[in-house]
């Protein structure tokens, strides 16, 4: 009989037979008699390697067993209830990437599919956090290297979401494993961890496993503020029992008084999850609302309402905690009711509601509906180019949060759209910033395929080379036989290209070329630039001393090489140019005076009214805030959970006002734009919905048609707020079909 060493669930030391193993995992997953007889045979393989590899004095670090810990992860998994061919290849998982048991072993024994796993997480093993590997100032090469190894872990995701759910479980096994392991061991697993791990059990929605990874991640990443927050909440954990024992009481009682089957238990809170509110809330531990929470699961979705309405006749609800995850579910799929009341004795109480299937799904994710049980794997159609595509927008979301420190910000920010992902004709996968285009595309593959650029493909249709890429589309990049970088490449209005990389190579390649031609260009760039802004007889001698060159041909040469960006000599040219022909426009957020009357932060949502800080909550940058309209004193601005605020919005509703921070309001001046162009149908349209994604505010317009020629003449005031901005609304202005001109026309 095989024995296996007592690991994490069973806890303790001392020996437990194979059999008792295979009886609980059997339990929890529901396997079948011939599941279990080939799940037996990989656990004899796995155990055999060991025993071979112990023989020859090949044993693993530390003297970890592969065999154990290959129990443990399929223990891990068969409590997601995955199939057979996923908890075996858990069990042979370590075995063979610790080269104890060969690949093709597995696949002579147990198939293809369950080799096919093992591969693919193997893949996966690449995977080391970017902080882990090259530190916060790595060099560019081995940031690189980082970034090809995320993309294969996106494609293993897209041929199969088990390969992700086993090297979770690894990955569980391993933070676990490392209690008892040197501190920069611990540090480096647990970054890892929290960089890629947690952020994939949120997205794939395995709450379970992913507040474990959070928090055994925290507690070795953040020991001094685990441990605070860990003893905080041990000194009143008892009087907080007691009190969640009084609420879950009452609550039954109010279920069976409604004939309503639910369960009703106290909700622990995990320590990172109370830190990460702390920190983002900028709040103390004393006013994290969920300290105190419960949970209550009912049957169907109309009970879900029926029991909201039973929690807010009981205790009043605080206004703006309430979120509808039912009607409105996370990107990750959770559905549930979450409300915040004033509990008994008025202390802050959190509810989560929801049936028992949303629960499944909140606990086990994608594997609370993902059953490959009856499902035909060996179907084409799964590997299919249009279902990788599907599991793309789905699973990719999450790749943005693995960048920088994952305890400076919460893992699961709500900038998921910073990236985008894009095909190769080859099929790779390349990530870029939202907004790139086929240029920064052409130089992030290669240097010399940009220099070439002439054209690009998108999903096989020829597109500008300003035109902005999304995720999933595949790019091809036309190019000509020698390096011919264009300097309007370079220039921000006609946003040819995002990232600072294409930036830096361009401007490289032009300081190579001959002074003369630099300063030709130069000098054609800024006539056209001036012309189109209508700044004629502009002082250019000046212009170069303002920006420190020696003479005005060290400008062009500058403009031309692209050293000196055409958007910081129009701002600077503004700085000289007289503005009191052109009317300001007046500002749309207020001040609001701290301290000694220093009006050092700004409110947007109050117009000018008069407003200041209310000194029973004294919100800072940060709070979420609400505005009271006060008698004499104008807006009095509040946090939003502040015990006046909550009365206020109760007693005197129709004097709060939504309001919210701002930055100090820069000038706005009002212009007007004359378009001439060709008429055509659309036309209009297309410019205002051009503007409108500028966010340029139209004030004014006029038009003036020619029947006898086709032309249409287009007068457009618009508020901007410097000569860049003007520059760039310009240059998308004359990118559109049929338009001739586009330039600044001089109120009179």
């Amino acid at each position: 009989m095989v024995q296996v060493r007592k690991h994490h669930s069973f806890g303790g030391e001392g020996e437990l037979d194979l059999e008792s193993w295979l009886r609980h995992v059997q339990k929890l997953a529901g396997l079948d008699g011939s599941a279990i007889v080939t799940l037996r045979r990989a656990a004899e393989v796995s155990a055999e390697a060991e025993h071979r590899a112990i023989e020859a004095e090949n044993i693993w670090a530390e003297g970890a067993s592969s065999f154990a810990t290959g129990l443990e992860m399929a223990e891990i998994l068969a409590d997601l209830q995955i199939d057979p061919e996923a908890l075996i290849a858990a069990v042979l998982y370590r075995a063979v990437r610790e080269k104890r048991l060969p690949l093709q072993d597995v696949e002579k024994e147990f198939g293809n599919r369950v080799a096919k796993l093992i591969s693919g997480v193997l893949r996966m093993a690449a995977i080391r956090s970017r902080s882990a590997d090259t530190g916060e100032e790595g060099t560019s090469g081995a940031i690189e290297e980082h970034s090809e190894n995320i993309r294969r872990m996106l494609v293993a995701l897209v041929d199969d979401v088990r390969v992700a759910l086993i090297k979770l479980a690894e990955r569980t096994c391993a933070i676990r494993a490392t209690k008892n392991s040197e501190p920069a061991k611990r540090q480096r697993v647990a970054r890892e961890v929290a960089d890629v791990y947690a952020p994939l059990a949120h997205r794939l929605g395995i709450g379970h496993i992913k507040w474990e990874l959070e928090d055994l991640s925290f507690r070795y990443l953040e020991p001094e503020d685990y441990k605070q927050i860990a003893r905080l909440l041990d000194e009143k954990r008892l009087a907080r029992q007691q009190y969640i024992d009084e609420v879950l009481e009452l609550l039954r009682s109010e279920l069976a008084r409604a004939h309503i089957e639910g369960d009703v238990y106290g909700r622990a809170k995990h320590i990172y999850s109370i830190w990460r509110k702390m920190r983002r809330k900028n709040i103390g531990f004393s006013q994290v609302y969920d300290i105190r929470a419960v949970r209550i699961l009912v049957p169907t979705v109309r009970d879900c309402y029926a029991v909201l309405g039973i929690v807010h006749n009981l205790w009043r609800n605080i206004p703006n905690e309430f979120d509808d995850y039912i009607a409105s579910p996370k990107e990750n799929g959770y559905r549930s009711l979450h409300t915040a009341v004033i509990g008994p004795e008025r202390k802050v109480l959190e509810v989560q509601i929801r049936t028992f299937a949303m629960h499944e799904e909140a606990e086990y994710g994608v594997c609370a509906h993902w059953r490959y049980k009856g499902t035909d794997l060996k179907s084409e159609s799964k590997d299919s180019y249009e279902q990788k595509i599907s599991w793309l927008r789905q699973v990719l979301d999450w790749h943005e949060e693995v960048g920088g420190n994952p305890l400076q910000d919460d893992l699961q920010s709500s900038e998921a759209d910073s990236r985008i992902y894009v095909f190769t004709p080859g099929g790779h996968v390349v990530d870029l910033p939202r907004g790139a285009t086929p240029l920064d595309f052409a130089y992030k593959i290669h240097t010399e395929i940009g220099h070439r650029c002439r054209g690009a493909k998108v999903d096989g249709r020829i597109v500008p080379l300003n035109h902005r890429l999304e995720t999933a589309n595949q790019v091809e990049i036309l190019t000509g036989k020698r390096e011919a970088p264009s300097r309007d490449w370079l220039s921000s209005g006609m946003a040819y290209i995002t990232t600072s990389r294409a930036r830096a190579k361009i401007i490289h390649w032009f300081k190579q070329q001959a002074r003369d031609q630099n300063i030709a260009d130069g000098r054609s760039i800024l006539d056209r630039e001036f012309k189109q802004l209508a700044l004629g007889n502009f002082d250019f001698e000046k212009l170069a001393a303002k920006l420190n060159m020696h003479s005005l041909e060290d400008l062009y040469a500058a403009v031309g090489a692209g050293d000196i960006g055409v958007g910081q000599v129009l701002n600077t040219a503004q700085r000289m140019v007289k503005v009191d022909n052109v009317p300001k426009v007046p500002s749309l957020t207020a001040p609001v005076a701290r301290g000694e009357g220093k009006a050092d932060v700004y409110i947007d949502g109050v117009g000018n009214l008069l407003t200041h800080i209310a000194g029973c909550c004294n919100p800072v940058p940060g709070d979420e805030i609400m505005g009271y309209i006060t008698l004499g004193r104008g807006v009095s601005i509040h946090r939003k959970d502040c015990a006046n605020m909550l009365r206020m919005q109760v007693e005197e509703s129709e004097r709060v006002l939504q309001v919210s921070w701002a930055e100090k309001p820069r000038e706005l001046y009002s212009v007007e734009i004359m378009i001439e162009a060709y008429d055509r149908q659309g036309l209009l349209r297309d410019v205002t919905v051009m503007l409108d994604s500028q966010k340029i505010n139209i004030t004014a317009m006029q038009t003036r048609s020619n029947k006898n020629k086709h032309t249409v003449e287009m007068i457009l005031t618009a508020e901007i707020h410097n000569f860049g901005e003007l520059s760039q609304v310009l240059h998308r202005i004359n990118q559109l079909p049929n338009v001739a001109s586009a330039k600044r026309r001089i109120l009179r």
